[in-house]
């Protein structure tokens, strides 16, 4: 959730600074940072998410980011991050009847 969390910071961040020339897009690819984090045997609480600026080609107002994709990405994170918070209540959900606190 963290990592979803910064994404949606970073892309609303790339949103609001749509019209700022020079500006270069953000971007936290959590699901590769969380995969090699599983590989190597790591816990995911100790994971640190990294904003990357992306040096990309800027268009003609002078900023490589578009509205429309960044929408985009808006939404699809915005149901991962709903997805999660779902796992999550029900992972809490089991716990608590686990223990017989329900």
């Amino acid at each position: 959730m963290r990592g979803s969390w910064q994404r949606e910071t970073a892309l609303t961040a790339n949103m609001a600074n749509a019209e700022t020339p020079g500006y270069h897009r953000q971007e936290v690819n959590f699901e590769s940072t969380l995969q090699n984090a599983m590989s190597s045997g790591t816990s995911p609480e100790e994971v640190e998410f990294q904003t990357e600026r992306l040096p990309e080609q800027a268009g003609p107002n002078g900023t490589s980011v578009s509205i429309d994709e960044e929408s985009a990405k808006l939404a699809e994170n915005g149901l991962d991050y709903q997805a999660l918070t779902d796992v999550a209540t029900t992972r809490n959900e089991i716990l608590k009847s686990a223990i017989g606190v329900l």
